[in-house]
């Protein structure tokens, strides 16, 4: 059965994009494993967990505090992608491919956002 988390639009782009990056990690180079390996997929990580710590709070601000690190973690995951295509660890059309979708995430984070600012306003 699902929970209102797994149910959330924002929640599972995050977790689907957090399994992608895992997915195109394998193939980096070795030498990277404890670099932008690692890096790439802790802040993957990051952004479904701190949607997730963030869903379960109480109040508008905590839930947003939250909504905010998950974006700071997104945006980091975006460029350290765009990073590992300029490296060569990615096909450059798969490192922006992915990059574009965090962009969308970013701005479903930002949405989501809106959508609870202007509902503890009422």
């Amino acid at each position: 059965m699902s929970t209102g988390l797994e149910n959330l639009k924002v929640y599972q782009m995050a977790e689907a994009l957090e399994v992608e990056v895992y997915k195109v990690t394998k193939d980096f180079p070795k030498e990277e494993k404890y670099g932008s390996t690692n890096q790439l997929r802790r802040s993957s990580a990051a952004v479904a967990n701190n949607i997730a710590e963030g869903y379960a709070r109480h109040s508008y601000q905590e839930k947003v505090r939250y909504l905010y690190i998950a974006k700071g973690e997104a945006e980091e995951t975006k460029r350290n992608i765009i990073r590992s295509g300029k490296k060569d660890f990615l096909a450059e059309d798969v490192a922006n491919e992915l990059a574009d979708k965090y962009t969308g995430l970013l701005k479903a984070i930002s949405g989501y956002i809106g959508f609870l600012r202007d509902k503890s306003s009422k």
